[in-house]
């Protein structure tokens, strides 16, 4: 009988303390971005912040907008968002003059903090990879495979939109 009551009691505890874990909160997305402002010199990257809504929205992607800037024409383009293992990635192009200048990712996945330490050290690799090559044929990441795909599949849509 004692044993029953301590079992009972235990596995009681054992289901409080479960209970009681809280989940990390994934509302703390950055996007990611690089641009290359003299095309002959090297890119830097810096964060802004984005959203992650881990929706599918495969579609989602934004048409090309002209604006004046430099004298040339920028056009800009938003490509769809593949959905990887690890969550959706999307990409945002710049193009100026017929070059990539700007490359922004707006969704990555950041679902743990693994995901965020992977991605955080990926993508300005994978930008400066894709700044460098002018095109979405670009190496894989170790250690961000499914990124890595997602990056380039992202980046030739937003380049097909804007004729590249």
């Amino acid at each position: 009988m004692r044993r029953a009551v301590i079992t009972a009691s235990a596995t009681a505890a054992g289901v409080v303390l479960l209970l009681s874990l809280k989940p990390h909160d994934p509302s703390s997305a950055h996007a990611i971005s690089a641009s290359n402002a003299n095309p002959g010199s090297g890119t830097s990257t810096g964060t802004g912040t984005g959203t992650d809504s881990g929706t599918d929205s495969s579609a989602g992607s934004t048409g090309a907008a002209d604006t004046a800037q430099g004298g040339g024409t920028a056009r800009t383009a938003t490509g769809s968002a593949v959905n990887t293992r690890y969550g959706p990635v999307q990409v945002k192009v710049t193009m100026d003059g017929g070059r990539i200048s700007r490359i922004d990712v707006v969704q990555y996945p950041t679902r743990d903090r693994r995901d965020r330490e992977i991605n955080e050290s990926a993508i300005p690799v994978l930008n400066q990879e894709a700044l460098a090559a002018q095109s979405a044929d670009i190496d894989v990441v170790s250690g961000a495979t499914y990124t890595s795909d997602g990056y380039t599949r992202s980046l030739q849509s937003a380049l097909d939109q804007v004729g590249k």
